[in-house]
């Protein structure tokens, strides 16, 4: 098929941060993109050739959006699974399938399929609500300190709680929910596995991914990650093997701990463009997000290696700040050698929330790991 400035039309279900950054490469292509999200606001409104504001949780809104277009595909996993099911079995290419998509989508069913796999992960336990979960710790089955997790919805650091004591139960939502063990653990890294609808394979190299440790977000993403070689083959040999359990296309980011005794265990993955790959638009030959739509539309993948050292700094609302955003000092981060901010659109700040994010790239990591310090104490993100 002729993809390019021809009237193929590719469908992107959301419209944020991800899909702001998958239309540039759309847009270097001169691919016909329509994208459906329910915000006016969304960051991609701009930059596709059709936006349709509506619920992607809605039958009929995806359903109907998914028969405009020649081939669909997500930047976010909580979109309407039935009528996608619907629109694949009247012959519409969806990339990841809804098979992979409900898999994933559901926290407990994903660690389920890692056991069913034989896929290292922590144990875990799945609870339909709260009481569910307090009568296990009645029966002994189940010890303080444990990780809490939303089985749908959680994003952002949202939906995941750390549990020491029964006192922390009070902040837990009263939802269906997993449990898995507190893992002690030296590094998480991550490792982005892109498949082609052809079933070409490629992996982009093991980041390294460091905590806020309030908001359990990703403050910095460092490529390569500082691990010894052995470890990171056997993280892409893990990831590799999630990949061909889930059978998907596109990107398949596989989020990892390495314990304390080297073992590497998934921790969860996202069927998406993701977090530890936005780095790869400065550092690698190919990024992520080219290599996604290289993907889904059966065409070669790129290099996925690094032309040089990467680290991603995210820029997130400063607490105590909410209303019309504003970037504080970023003329002053601007001025460093080898600095990239990337703003995503949202004219909302508010705390902890993904506002952009900033690429350091430097032939030296500890100069590049160094600037990326000084860049996270410069820029604020703050509300005018």
């Amino acid at each position: 098929m002729n993809y390019f400035s021809s009237d193929f039309r590719l469908g992107i279900l959301g419209g944020g941060q991800l899909g702001k950054m998958l239309l540039n490469d759309t847009r270097k292509f001169d691919i016909q993109t329509f994208v459906l999200d329910p915000s006016e606001e969304a960051p991609a409104r701009f930059g596709c050739n059709a936006f349709y504001k509506g619920s992607l949780l809605d039958y009929d809104t995806v359903y109907q959006f998914g028969k405009m277009v020649h081939l669909l595909t997500i930047e976010i996993e909580n979109v309407n699974l039935d009528a996608l099911d619907k629109l694949e079995e009247e012959g519409l290419p969806i990339f990841p399938s809804p098979k992979t998509l409900r898999l994933i989508q559901n926290k407990g069913k994903q660690k389920d399929f890692y056991v069913k796999n034989d896929i290292p992960t922590s144990k875990h336990l799945r609870f339909v609500g709260l009481d569910d979960l307090r009568e296990s710790l009645a029966k002994d089955e189940l010890d303080f300190p444990f990780v809490w997790k939303s089985a749908t919805g959680g994003y952002d650091g949202n939906g995941v709680k750390i549990c020491q004591s029964a006192l922390d139960l009070v902040k837990l939502a009263d939802i269906e929910c997993v449990v898995e063990d507190l893992i002690p653990f030296k590094n998480e890294l991550a490792v982005i596995v892109t498949r082609s609808a052809n079933g070409e394979v490629a992996t982009y190299p093991v980041v390294e991914m460091e905590f806020h440790p309030e908001a359990n977000q990703v403050e910095y993403v460092i490529c390569p990650a500082r691990i010894d070689d052995t470890i990171a083959q056997k993280a892409q040999e893990i990831a590799l093997q999630v990949s061909e359990a889930f059978n998907h296309v596109g990107l398949l980011a596989v989020e990892m701990f390495q314990t304390m005794n080297d073992e590497i265990l998934v921790n969860e993955v996202a069927p998406r463009p993701h977090n530890s790959g936005h780095y790869s638009i400065e550092a690698s030959y190919t990024s992520q997000f080219e290599n996604h739509i290289r993907a889904i539309l059966r065409l070669p993948l790129g290099n996925t290696n690094s032309k040089v050292a990467g680290i991603m700094v995210n820029l997130v609302g400063e607490e105590g700040f909410t209303g019309q955003v504003y970037y504080e000092n970023i003329d002053k981060i601007m001025a460093i050698d080898g600095v990239t901010p990337h703003i995503y659109g949202k004219r909302e700040t508010r705390p902890f929330r993904k506002m952009g994010h900033v690429t350091i790239v430097n032939e030296d990591m500890d100069r590049a790991r160094k600037i990326a310090e000084d860049v996270k104490n410069s820029i604020r993100v703050v509300s005018i």
